[in-house]
């Protein structure tokens, strides 16, 4: 694949705000649950960068092989916890706004497992992800695990 755009020089401030506001929102509840959403999020979205990077960035943070690769049918599979269930169920059902409204289930799963902060703190991840995967499929980007950290870094700084 080939790159169409590179948005970070194209839009250095933006991008460099959108990073930071990511980075901030992906901090803010736990690690592993945060990985699981990305994964799960990029896969609905046939993003293959976001797929790539953030199981790569869930096995350097412990997560087993296993839960990264039953994460797709992760309904069946009992390696996940109901606070991780609640959490994959709103990431689907948010991703996938355009098939319909029917949301009631899943928020109340989130409702048991999460306070209203975690809401909402899970509900800005799961937008920045789905926002993440409309950029890298959008301008068919590639960025390799190890060397989205340099681009992480000048993001930053």
């Amino acid at each position: 694949m080939t790159a169409r755009l590179d948005p970070f020089a194209a839009a250095p401030s933006l991008m460099k705000s959108w990073f930071s506001i990511s980075t901030a929102v992906a901090s803010s509840l736990e690690s592993s649950l945060i990985e699981l959403v990305k994964i799960r999020a990029s896969q609905i979205n046939g993003c293959a960068n976001c797929i790539n990077m953030h199981t790569a960035e869930a096995r350097a943070k412990g997560e087993s092989e296993q839960r990264i690769y039953l994460l797709s049918a992760w309904r069946e599979a009992p390696c996940y916890t109901d606070r991780e269930r609640a959490a994959l169920a709103w990431t689907e059902t948010l991703t996938r706004l355009s098939e319909g409204h029917a949301h009631a289930a899943a928020y109340e799963a989130l409702q048991a497992e999460f306070t209203e902060e975690e809401q909402v703190k899970l509900t800005l991840m799961i937008n920045i992800i789905n926002g993440w995967n409309r950029l890298a499929v959008g301008f068919g980007l590639w960025v390799e695990p190890a060397a989205a950290k340099a681009i992480a870094e000048k993001a930053v700084a």
